[in-house]
């Protein structure tokens, strides 16, 4: 029986190769090997190809198969544009989204900022990371690549005598072009998760 993720992990698939862009390994960036199309993605290397999505990990059809076809179908040629970063709700059509992207993307790393400076180098090895640029502010910063074009930039403040440990996520200034909105939600979500395993 096929799940609800796989239907349309096979659905974008579908669209994506109808009408096939000869120049897909560009835009993407990635490397082509006929009808299959590799790239790193969330610190893995992925593979799409007519008959799924695979990453390092084995074959992926999950929220994670979703944003690598749903990227794809996205690809254009356009450049990451990474500053000025942008907060989530700046981009159009994100208040729906807001909520969930807050609590599922930043709240969720609040208990993790001591842990995620003390593995800065493991996290930024893994995602393609990063210095962020001069002036972001917060305690410490990074930026990170989960997608080929498409860069996150974490502002993190630790625990003090007054305020609690936060995290503020940022996206690089043109991520709307490459993924529709609630797919820029979930690469926020998906980042930080994979960030929360690299530390522990």
């Amino acid at each position: 029986m096929v799940d609800n993720y796989a239907k349309i992990v096979q659905d974008n698939l579908a669209k994506l190769y109808q009408d096939l862009p000869q120049d897909l390994e560009k835009k993407l960036p990635g490397q082509r090997d006929g009808d299959r199309f590799t790239f790193k993605a969330f610190g893995e290397n992925c593979e799409i190809a007519p008959d799924g999505v695979r990453t390092g990990a084995g074959e992926h059809a999950s929220v994670l198969g979703i944003l690598l076809t749903l990227y794809a179908q996205n690809a254009c040629s356009d450049a990451c544009v990474t500053v000025p970063f942008k907060a989530f709700k700046q981009f159009p059509s994100s208040m729906p989204y807001v909520g969930a992207f807050a609590t599922h993307t930043e709240l969720v790393l609040a208990p993790h900022v001591q842990p995620m400076k003390n593995k800065m180098d493991t996290i930024l090895d893994k995602l393609d990371g990063e210095a962020s640029p001069a002036g972001t502010g917060g305690d410490f910063s990074f930026v990170v690549y989960p997608l080929p074009k498409i860069a996150l930039c974490y502002i993190l403040y630790e625990e003090d005598d007054e305020f609690p440990a936060t995290a503020t996520c940022l996206f690089s200034a043109n991520a709307h072009l490459f993924l529709p909105i609630d797919g820029l939600a979930d690469v926020g979500e998906y980042t930080s998760k994979k960030i929360i395993e690299l530390i522990g």
